[in-house]
């Protein structure tokens, strides 16, 4: 599985967002972006760490930061979930989960005792010019935007 590491070229990718429009990360160069996989939308873990990053975008906005969500859901969840959450970023679709492997976000995890295939809950901070400044890996639902907001040396 490939793992990335601070210094790497952020794989470029087109996904669709939560109202079907394509969303290409190399369009985004010039800007920082913070690039987050989460299992599911409108699940508990998932709805606690979209409403940080929510929470956090002001900041992060400050700092020259874009926000991206990317799970497997379909662009109508995407929009559900936008919607009821207030979440004021996009949300990326990846339903084959490419766009999870090219960044090593999907791979085997143990999930109640048992190694199952799935998203591997990860965070990425992306410069303007498209590299990594920090890859996190099974980070936890909560607590972790606080982790990249410090890591920005950004108010916690």
């Amino acid at each position: 599985m490939t793992r990335l590491s601070t210094g790497d070229t952020a794989p470029d990718f087109t996904l669709v967002d939560q109202d079907g429009t394509p969303v290409r990360l190399s369009e985004r160069r010039g800007t920082g972006v913070v690039l987050f996989f989460y299992p599911a939308a409108m699940t508990p873990g998932c709805t606690t760490e979209a409403c940080d990053f929510r929470d956090s975008l002001a900041p992060l906005q400050a700092a020259g930061y874009a926000v991206l969500g990317i799970s497997r859901d379909e662009p109508a969840k995407l929009r559900e979930f936008r919607e009821r959450d207030g979440l004021t970023y996009d949300l990326l679709s990846d339903p084959d989960h490419s766009v999870h492997e090219a960044y090593g976000a999907w791979g085997e995890k143990t999930n109640y005792g048992k190694t199952v295939l799935g998203v591997i809950r990860s965070t990425f901070v992306i410069d303007g010019e498209g590299r990594v400044e920090h890859a996190l890996y099974n980070v936890k639902a909560t607590g972790h935007v606080a982790r990249v907001r410090s890591l920005l040396g950004l108010d916690a």
